[in-house]
């Protein structure tokens, strides 16, 4: 069928065509913000899951649906060697202007924007990579101190102050939110405890992969009970179908029952491999149906896809005895895995493969569902390191 048509969009957060089973999250979230924006106290959300289920797509139309009810919103996205303040500077700066543009809220984003100033010059020296135009001078004694603790503390406050007399809120969207280090975690989490024991209207939707509540809870030990933590899984048939038929019938095409059947059941439901399945059975299908036939023959095109963009872009930033330690568990299957049955796979004592198991936690490769056992991040990657690595050479 006509390639230009087609309606799926596998990407990373390429939002769908179809937004399929995540509704109640959505007005889990649209609930937060109005209570919020109202004064009344309620839960930041931080939703987490692994690689692939569309967290960073949801949290993007979250913020549209902030954005739409008339809250101010800043997102920003939380990458490896970057430091928390230097991507929350430059995107608050910009909500702040907004809000001194609303006349009953002018006075108090202009002192919040002396703060943000004096807050990037106190913390240049800790965290030189910094970078934010400055609109006013700095007011001595407002986030100045050069602790971020503190300062972060002081301006949310402010910035709160300046959303409330605005008469809105302000949410604060942050993708990838696994890689900020503790120290900076515990001091989000201590400036948003203080704006909500103020009632000032600022909230954190947030997402990240599944080691993020641990990371939280080590972070600062009362993180559990100022937020929720949803957790965001493959879709449940009914919605992977959905997902897939929707926006093929949109376009005059049906899908068949035995092809979307197929296509749940090769991606497990997971939103970016439903999009690639989708893409690959459309390109091969003939007519105006996509058959079982069609799934069929798009298999292989949609597995070589996602080999080299899904699984090969990760694969690339491991180490040789990283690559053997996934190869290891790929072998014992899709996982959990106990430490001591990967270790056994590699002929090692399970205290030398500390380091590298840790390494791939930070890359997000892996997480620890429980004490002692090993997950993959990404769906279906055992099976990916079974492909590029098929011989027994990793063993050596």
């Amino acid at each position: 069928m006509d390639p230009v048509r087609n309606p799926y969009s596998p990407g990373a957060g390429t939002p769908p065509h179809e937004l399929a089973g995540r509704g109640e999250l959505r007005e889990t979230v649209r609930i937060v913000l109005e209570r919020v924006r109202a004064g009344r106290p309620a839960k930041s959300v931080l939703m987490v899951g692994l690689r692939g289920v569309g967290k960073t797509v949801l949290l993007d139309r979250m913020r549209e649906d902030a954005e739409a009810m008339g809250i101010q919103t800043i997102r920003v996205e939380a990458p490896e060697n970057r430091s928390l303040p230097a991507i929350l500077a430059p995107q608050l700066r910009l909500a702040l202007l907004r809000l001194s543009h609303i006349e009953q809220a002018k006075d108090v984003a202009q002192r919040a924007l002396r703060g943000l100033a004096g807050f990037a010059k106190a913390l240049k020296v800790k965290y030189s990579d910094i970078e934010v135009g400055f609109d006013f001078e700095p007011e001595p004694g407002l986030a100045d101190n050069g602790d971020l603790e503190h300062d972060l503390q002081s301006l949310l406050e402010v910035a709160g102050a300046a959303a409330k007399k605005a008469g809105t809120a302000l949410a604060i969207f942050v993708d990838e939110l696994q890689y900020v280090e503790e120290e900076q975690l515990a001091a989000l989490i201590t400036a948003l405890h203080r704006v909500s024991q103020r009632s000032l209207p600022i909230v954190l939707v947030g997402a990240g992969l599944p080691q993020l509540p641990g990371k939280m809870g080590r972070a600062k030990s009362y993180a559990e009970r100022l937020f929720d933590f949803p957790r965001i899984g493959p879709l449940p048939p009914d919605a992977a179908r959905q997902a897939i038929a929707k926006p093929a019938a949109d376009q005059g095409v049906i899908v068949e029952t035995e092809a979307l059947d197929r296509i749940v059941q090769e991606t497990r439901g997971y939103p970016y491999f439903l999009q690639e399945w989708g893409k690959h059975a459309w390109d091969v299908a003939e007519n105006a149906s996509i058959t079982l036939h069609d799934v069929e023959r798009a298999n292989h095109s949609a597995i070589a896809a996602l080999d080299e963009s899904f699984f090969r872009v990760r694969f690339d930033r491991l180490t040789p005895l990283e690559k053997k330690y996934l190869r290891a568990m790929a072998e014992l299957g899709p996982g959990p895995h106990r430490s001591g049955d990967i270790a056994e796979q590699l002929a090692r004592e399970v205290t030398s493969l500390g380091p590298t198991r840790g390494k791939l936690v930070e890359k997000g490769m892996v997480w620890s569902p429980s004490h002692g056992d090993t997950a993959f991040t990404v769906p279906l990657f055992d099976k990916f390191m079974k492909r590029i690595m098929p011989s027994d050479d990793w063993r050596c």
